[in-house]
């Protein structure tokens, strides 16, 4: 028990990402992170069983000056302490087009203060589960508001626009029903190996941890026609899900076909590979039965964009686009919401009633433009 007295928050946080045996490795990265960056720097010193909302208020204060601290003000202490810790950093890998330490010279998102909140509140439940402390501070500190980024449809309009410019036009955009098409043709026409991929998520709105992490054993395709999905928390890109759970997903004839193929395909790919296999029980693997890099399947998914020349989009907002497709196909606001895996009706209510005319209106100025006439209509 005097162990326990005097356990820090810093020690208790490294051996409870230390005991976190089934995370993924990218999110066991990004945990550390927050921990080495964050936490441990600000909080670390301070006794597991002293931490107070005072003292992660005081953390999340400091988190919002990095970068943005006005210039008449001087740092705090722990202000100083994270900016010390970032200095030290290794440097994260560049995107394409990036600038060297750009992202070290931006304030941090509202999002990010959130998700390294996220890690700590989800540790300090553990603490209470285990009885090292009575309660979870992190339950009611106030955090930043991270602002609704709601979807923009690429209208007809808005792609004239961006092929005039190059502009994109918001930071959440999303294909309408004849964009997905013609993104879904395309690839299908070049054979894609991840086609089925793709258009599983285009139309039902799989996350990419959970297409990428997707077994055949939670399938099925003669009974239920359906794919289960394992939600956690190690996903957050819409920070709505409460605690691990499963998801049942259907499966339309198109897609059945699809899967069986992709299924006798990689049973090929597996007596090719012979001992060099890896079986993982995985939907979509390698042509050597690997997990997909995460990474991957988003670039080669622009890669794909790129070539088609149509307007850009996410991979993740392929989520989107099956919302609202099922939205302008007349699907209940409930039943997009639960195939999504959202755990409140009102954020996807809130997010998609917007985009549901623009879609409508996209689809309609689409059909009209590809009726041949033999004179333009007089305005």
């Amino acid at each position: 028990m005097a162990a326990e007295r005097t356990l820090t928050v810093g020690s208790y946080l490294r051996l409870w990402v230390e005991g976190k045996n089934r995370l993924k490795d990218s999110t066991r990265a990004s945990y550390v992170e927050a921990i080495n960056l964050y936490l441990v720097p600000g909080i670390g010193h301070v006794r597991l069983q002293d931490l107070s909302e005072h003292h992660l208020a005081q953390l999340s204060a400091a988190m919002v000056q990095i970068n943005n601290l006005p210039e008449d003000q001087k740092p705090s202490e722990m202000l100083r302490r994270l900016l010390g810790a970032r200095s030290l950093a290794p440097k994260v890998r560049l995107a394409e087009g990036e600038k060297p330490g750009l992202k070290r010279k931006q304030p941090l998102s509202a999002s990010r203060i959130q998700r390294v909140h996220r890690v700590l509140s989800s540790a300090l439940g553990t603490a209470v589960k285990t009885k090292k402390i009575g309660r979870n501070p992190a339950e009611h500190v106030e955090l930043p508001r991270v602002p609704k980024r709601r979807p923009l449809v690429w209208t007809p309009e808005r792609v004239a626009r961006w092929r005039e410019t190059g502009k994109v036009p918001g930071k959440v955009m999303v294909w309408g029903p004849q964009l997905c098409g013609e993104f879904l043709d395309f690839a299908e026409a070049r054979k894609e190996r991840l086609y089925p991929l793709y258009h599983l998520t285009a139309t039902r709105g799989l996350r990419r941890g959970e297409v990428c992490g997707v077994r055949w054993e939670d399938s099925d395709f003669d009974g239920t026609k359906t794919v289960s999905l394992l939600e956690s928390l190690d996903e957050d890109d819409d920070g709505l899900k409460s605690e691990a759970s499963w998801r049942t997903v259907a499966l339309d004839d198109i897609k059945l076909t699809l899967l069986r193929a992709w299924r006798a395909n990689q049973r090929r790919e597996r007596l090719a590979a012979g001992a060099d296999w890896t079986d993982t029980g995985l939907i979509f693997t390698t042509e050597d039965g690997k997990a997909l890099r995460e990474e991957y399947v988003s670039e080669r998914f622009a890669a794909i964009v790129k070539a088609a020349g149509l307007p850009p989009i996410r991979f993740h907002d392929l989520r989107h686009c099956a919302a609202t497709l099922m939205l302008a196909a007349g699907v209940d606001m409930k039943v997009v919401s639960a195939t999504l895996g959202h755990s409140r009706y009102s954020f996807t209510a809130d997010v998609y009633t917007s985009v549901v005319p623009e879609v409508a209106q996209a689809a309609a100025e689409a059909t009209a433009a590809i009726i041949p006439r033999r004179r333009a209509m007089s305005t």
